[in-house]
């Protein structure tokens, strides 16, 4: 038996010694333990912000894209049907979005609307129809915003005449006016045109002419003087300006709307006098600020054949070259009898896209606008235009929509309350009053 009391002793001893040397480590175990779950939570924590810190640096190694180089990745990435739609502004007859301009928009993929009275009878209502086209083309893939455009000039030709403010003709402003009143009625224009959403003036008008109500006169400078601010106080107000109708309209008695003419004026004289705004225009002011837009008529000294629209003598070689003129040029309605007595439609589109024009305005029946469209495409598949035609012209329309059109929606109570107001008319009415004494 005293052995095995001596075996239960040296037992006991043997734990004691045991339990002595476990119990300080427990803690030291579960601290450890503690830290090596704690490590488990923190390590993906590490690793995210790890991650977060790598993509903020290559973001801030990354050039930031400029808009040249967005419009060429666009284009790039553009089917055909995208990059044509792009290069057509058109009307439609509703005062709201209806089948034609939603058909136009969604799945011929236009690029561009212009506004007539037709569709206009509210500042309120006109802001909430572009909201309502502008929403149509920001769903699509590119998400690139409409440019809506209407012509605005005053006088005779003004849209939303009773509600809008009594913008003068330019026959009156350049009978009486000075720089700084039409520089101040074009940016009350603007800014009025901008509050209902649109991007595009067809004005100022440069034709030379006595008599013609929507002209500044018959001296040139004086001309280009009155167009260069309206195209400042415009472009001011975000609204890109139209120089129109190149070379200049002014010597012809013959309403281009209903027939063709042509203009005998030899070369210089047609470039001391008509040309001359123009060209002083582009000379002197930024040509992301205007576009021009090439009258119908035909001008025999320069090309004996084809109207001003439809020729490359005028747009690549006088315009283009001669003038340098770097901006987007855009072609009378097509719907004109100047032209669509003698052209079919499909290939007026192909002769003012081969002459160099980057903007066809197809204004009133879709039919024709469809027809446009399609036999575009199809000259393309054809061979009868080159697709790098194409992209030139796709490419300087997206590039002046991503430089201008910042804030395609706008707000219809804005428009309310800035189109036609009390203040804008109080300016032009002590303008005239004061004029008239």
């Amino acid at each position: 038996m005293k052995w095995k009391s001596l075996l239960l002793i040296f037992a006991i001893f043997i734990l004691s010694i045991f339990a002595i040397i476990s119990i300080p480590k427990l803690p030291l175990f579960q601290e450890n333990q503690k830290t090596k779950i704690q490590d488990q939570h923190e390590e993906p924590e590490v690793k995210e912000a790890g991650n977060v810190a790598a993509l903020q640096e290559e973001k801030n190694d990354k050039k930031e894209e400029t808009v040249e180089e967005k419009a060429a990745r666009i284009v790039d990435d553009m089917s055909l049907g995208e990059k044509v739609g792009q290069l057509l502004m058109v009307g439609f007859k509703s005062t709201e979005k209806d089948e034609a301009i939603t058909d136009l928009i969604v799945n011929k993929h236009i690029g561009s609307v212009i506004l007539f009275d037709r569709n206009m009878e509210t500042p309120e209502q006109v802001a909430q129809l572009n909201n309502s086209l502008q929403r149509l083309a920001l769903k699509k893939r590119f998400g690139v915003p409409l440019m809506i455009g209407v012509d605005q000039e005053g006088g005779d030709i003004l849209r939303m005449r009773e509600k809008v403010s009594p913008i003068p003709s330019q026959q009156k402003l350049g009978q009486a006016a000075n720089e700084k009143a039409v520089y101040d009625i074009a940016l009350l224009n603007g800014r009025e045109l901008a509050a209902m959403g649109f991007h595009l003036n067809f004005a100022p008008v440069l034709d030379l002419s006595e008599t013609d109500s929507r002209s500044f006169g018959t001296n040139p400078e004086a001309v280009y003087t009155y167009g260069a601010k309206v195209v400042q106080g415009l472009h001011e107000a975000k609204i890109t300006a139209t120089l129109k109708h190149f070379p200049g309209n002014g010597r012809s008695s013959v309403d281009p709307h209903i027939d063709t003419s042509s203009v005998k004026a030899d070369k210089l004289d047609l470039e001391n006098s008509d040309i001359y705004p123009f060209k002083k225009l582009i000379e002197n002011t930024d040509h992301n600020q205007f576009f021009i837009m090439m009258t119908h008529i035909k001008y025999p000294s320069y090309d004996p054949s084809k109207p001003a629209s439809l020729s490359s003598v005028m747009i690549q070689k006088l315009l283009r070259e001669k003038l340098g003129y770097k901006g987007i040029v855009v072609t009378d309605d097509l719907e004109m009898g100047a032209v669509n007595k003698y052209y079919s439609y499909e290939d007026m589109a192909i002769e003012a896209i081969n002459a160099g024009a980057d903007l066809l305005l197809v204004c009133h029946e879709y039919e024709h606008q469809v027809e446009v469209y399609n036999g575009l495409v199809k000259a393309v598949k054809d061979g009868k235009i080159q697709e790098k035609r194409i992209n030139e012209a796709v490419t300087r329309v997206l590039m002046h929509k991503l430089s201008t059109i910042q804030n395609p929606i706008v707000d219809p109570q804005y428009a309310k309350e800035t189109v036609g107001s009390k203040e804008h008319k109080t300016l032009i009415e002590n303008w005239m009053n004061t004029k008239e004494q």
